[in-house]
């Protein structure tokens, strides 16, 4: 087991509570060198005298930036060498990042030889090249992460391999501004994101945004992605259990958090609670978020989903989330189920699981045992913490958790490719997506045996691997998404949902023509994945037949209009979306308000025309929200003096 400590929060990595007449100028910063210059400045030698409260951990007598420079990060691996249930070996592995702008080390996965280490401005790669267990190679393989001094704990967390074979990770609200390798700029300096590459750092993107602190997220046998988010501590707020899809904006900016504390003038609105952004969807919230599935536990921190064969059948396709509010009583880990609400989720069955534990990070080990980190109390960064197990004892035991421990322990590379095709079907995800991962390595050889998977029919999650696998050969060579295209005609509706999202995701154009049908699809999910499939390959076709989509939801299902409007600003033509300002459907003049918006488009001025106040409303947060859509500022100003509205927002 791999774990992260810190001794950067004791005295490098700042709260912005602490220091409140930093607030407005961190708030202008829109990069990390932003924040590195204003650090400089601020802590500069010559204002060491006013910044007494900074240790002089250099020693130099001066309370500056210098000190900012020493405290590291670590990694940790404990090791259960005598196999009775207890470490009994523990060694340091990392002791490394100690730059003036180093955040605190919040997430750690081991692939193979590879250990990635989330501690911003980086994503890390690194490597025991010798094999004596010490990191002796690093390399970034994603900067431009923690813009801003913020809130204390919201910097990088949750390192996941996704399904894909991409890495997963995300940052909270002290935001992002960075490219990927292939030049490509993506700015969101003011709130949380979640990013993905491949493991070397190619095919970088933001998946989703407008997070606040999700620490920790996880996949579900079908891939999709589930988190919960941390409230913005505003009275009557709440959490939020959220579904985090592709381009998805779950509507959290830095800037709702302050001018609460110091600005009496101001600070009885904040538009995050005056327009219950937070609440799960409601007629009249505003429709360029995608909505909460519920409000959940407080503090949430670690989370975790049961990857099939873990504790006992009782927790079969649970998630759980580990609960933090600053003292153990209070605190512990909470299981839940979801149940699906068209394209998205509702919360289902859920109970707390463990109490009396400060839980921090969770994870499940490869012997079906839940494993909880444990802060033990107070919200203050201690020397000492704890690691729990916690397990089910009437199924500890059971034969098909000892299989999966061996499965998970045994080195795929040496076992024939019909083997490896038998264990698609296996009961537990990460021995199916080991499979699958081995079986992508000898393409050729692998390629057939997914597609041997897709033809059978007695085994729903072999299918879905088969197409998680010639997705991923797809994205190194296209050829092999041919074999995805009969698939969207398939009886299984998850299968249909799955070959549109995984050939959209490789951006194969070829699929264009056999996608549009299914935005008639009768299973939710089906329509959602090609509309969001369309927009990614950028089927202009597709327009007209989106706009149709979108007129037959009429504004029902928030995840629908999500992805249409997605899909239509992928494609870019804009005209079509301002001749909906004209059309009788009310739906479709809110998804072209929305749509517009993620264009930044000037022309999403014709709707502050229109008799629809919740539309018109919609338009000037558009106009106005982020950096704004400037060259449409004037006909938004204009309306002070013309509209017959009475809505202050």
């Amino acid at each position: 087991m791999y774990y992260t400590t810190t001794d950067r929060q004791k005295h490098s990595e700042f709260d912005i509570r602490g220091h409140r007449d930093w607030e407005i100028p961190s708030i202008s910063l829109q990069t990390v060198e932003d924040r590195r210059a204003f650090l400089h400045k601020e802590l500069s030698p010559e204002n060491s005298k006013r910044n007494q409260w900074l240790e002089d951990l250099n020693g130099d007598s001066s309370h500056d930036w210098r000190d900012l420079t020493i405290e590291k990060e670590h990694v940790y691996r404990v090791d259960d060498i005598t196999g009775d249930g207890v470490a009994d070996q523990s060694q340091l592995v990392v002791d490394d990042f100690h730059d003036e702008v180093t955040d605190v080390a919040g997430g750690v996965l081991s692939d193979g030889d590879d250990l990635y280490l989330a501690v911003a401005p980086d994503l890390w790669r690194i490597r025991d090249k010798n094999h004596d267990g010490i990191a002796d190679e690093k390399t970034s393989i994603s900067h431009g992460y923690a813009v801003h001094v913020g809130f204390s704990g919201h910097g990088m967390s949750g390192v996941e391999m996704g399904p894909d074979g991409r890495i997963y990770w995300q940052i909270g609200d002290i935001g992002f501004n960075g490219k990927g390798p292939d030049g490509k700029e993506w700015s969101f300096p003011n709130c949380g994101v979640l990013a993905r590459s491949n493991p070397d750092g190619s095919d970088f993107e933001i998946y989703s945004y407008g997070i606040r602190n999700t620490h920790e997220f996880a996949f579900d046998e079908y891939g999709n992605i589930i988190s919960e988010d941390n409230d913005g501590d505003h009275p009557g707020e709440k959490e939020r259990l959220v579904y985090l899809v592709n381009g998805g904006d779950q509507g959290w900016r830095s800037n709702w958090q302050y001018g609460k504390y110091n600005d009496p003038d101001n600070n009885t609105y904040k538009v995050w609670m005056d327009e219950k952004m937070y609440l799960p969807r409601f007629e009249g919230q505003a429709a360029y978020i995608t909505p909460c599935i519920s409000n959940f536990v407080s503090g949430p921190a670690g989370f975790v989903y049961n990857p099939g064969t873990a504790l006992g059948p009782a927790y079969k396709n649970t998630f759980f989330v580990a609960e933090f509010v600053g003292n153990p009583s209070n605190s512990g880990v909470h299981a839940f189920k979801l149940n699906p609400k068209g394209a998205t989720f509702e919360l289902g069955e859920h109970k707390k699981v463990l109490g009396g534990i400060l839980a921090t990070g969770i994870d499940f080990g490869p012997d079906g045992a839940l494993y909880v980190a444990d802060w033990i109390d107070g919200w203050d960064t201690h020397n000492y913490g704890r690691i729990w197990k916690l397990d089910d004892k009437k199924d500890a035991a059971s034969a098909e958790r000892k299989a999966t421990k061996t499965l998970l322990a045994e080195d795929f590379s040496k076992r024939k490719e019909a083997d490896l095709a038998g264990l698609l079907k296996n009961p537990d995800m990460r021995v199916r997506m080991k499979a699958q991962f081995e079986l992508v390595k000898r393409k050729e050889k692998g390629a057939p045996l997914f597609e041997q998977a897709l033809k059978q029919t007695d085994n729903q999650l072999a299918r879905v691997h088969g197409i998680w696998g010639l997705s991923q050969l797809a994205r190194q060579d296209k050829q092999y998404a041919k074999a995805l295209l009969p698939l969207l005609k398939d009886n299984d509706p998850e299968i249909r949902a799955q070959a549109a999202k995984w050939l959209g995701d490789i951006k194969y154009k070829e699929a264009g023509a056999a996608l549009v049908p299914l935005l008639k699809d009768t299973a939710s999910r089906a329509r959602f994945f090609a509309a969001e499939a369309l927009g990614r390959i950028a089927y202009a076709p597709a327009v007209q037949p989106l706009i149709a989509y979108l007129e037959a939801n009429n504004d029902v299902d928030a995840y629908q209009r999500h992805a249409g409007a997605l899909a239509l600003s992928r494609i870019g033509e804009a005209a079509p979306l301002i001749a909906l300002a004209n059309s009788p459907s009310r739906a479709l003049r809110i998804a072209a308000v929305v749509t517009l918006r993620r264009m930044s488009h000037p022309g999403i001025a014709a709707f502050l025309n229109d008799k629809d106040e919740f539309i018109v409303t919609e338009t000037a947060r558009a106009i106005n929200d982020d950096l704004s859509i400037k060259d449409a500022l004037p006909a938004l100003a204009n309306l002070l003096v013309s509209t017959s509205f009475k809505n202050e927002r």
